[in-house]
């Protein structure tokens, strides 16, 4: 089967957005929780996060076009700083009922059924029943006119994640931590790790890490 770009852009419109967001993979799927100026806290699920570097820690998330009240990225324009919450499989149907058109004054942790949390020294709702989960700081916005999108850097300033899930290299096992993947729009995947592989050098074939020491396996 093939589909052509002159087919691609005749198709209905819901359908094709289904079958583009489907070709990139397994994404991440999130949750970024923000603080209005005025003090009212919104939830949103996001399927674009990416990671941008480690030193400084940057992280960053795709907002779509303008076409509706844009509250997280107006939120996060305002006060600087946002939550990034990883979804898990007891609430999975919460968060995607954020992805619902909601007035500003209306809340979606309220909403969704979804408690707010708040740590010391940070000021945007982070999710409580959320295991790994970290906090932010707005760094810069990069609007991107082929497709009227932006793109919004931030600094990681907190984590939170369950103990156990950190290995000793600083590798997040995400299935101990409980992270579920998206697919398309509307998609949810428990994951299963095929193997964590050392760092590739020429001419040398990398080794597996032992799934029960989680370290180099010897040859």
């Amino acid at each position: 089967m093939q589909i052509t770009s002159e087919q691609i852009e005749q198709l209905e419109t819901r359908y094709r957005a289904n079958l583009i967001n489907s070709l990139g993979g397994f994404k991440s799927v999130v949750l970024i929780g923000t603080n209005s100026a005025t003090g009212n806290t919104n939830l949103a699920i996001f399927n674009s996060l990416f990671h941008l570097g480690a030193n400084p820690p940057l992280c960053g998330f795709i907002v779509r076009p303008d076409v509706s009240p844009r509250h997280t990225m107006q939120n996060i324009l305002e006060t600087k700083y946002f939550t990034v919450n990883h979804i898990n499989e007891g609430i999975y149907e919460n968060a995607h009922q954020t992805a619902a058109r909601y007035d500003a004054s209306i809340s979606e942790f309220d909403e969704a059924k979804l408690t707010r949390q708040f740590i010391e020294g940070f000021s945007a709702p982070f999710v409580e029943e959320s295991y790994l989960k970290f906090g932010c700081e707005f760094q810069q916005k990069i609007d991107i006119e082929i497709n009227g999108t932006s793109m919004i850097i931030a600094k990681i300033v907190s984590i939170e994640y369950p103990k156990e899930a950190l290995m000793e290299d600083g590798y997040i096992d995400l299935e101990i931590a409980g992270s579920l993947a998206g697919n398309g729009l509307d998609g949810y995947h428990r994951t299963e790790e095929v193997g964590r592989l050392t760092y590739a050098k020429p001419n040398t074939w990398p080794k597996k890490f032992s799934l029960v020491t989680n370290s180099p396996e010897e040859e």
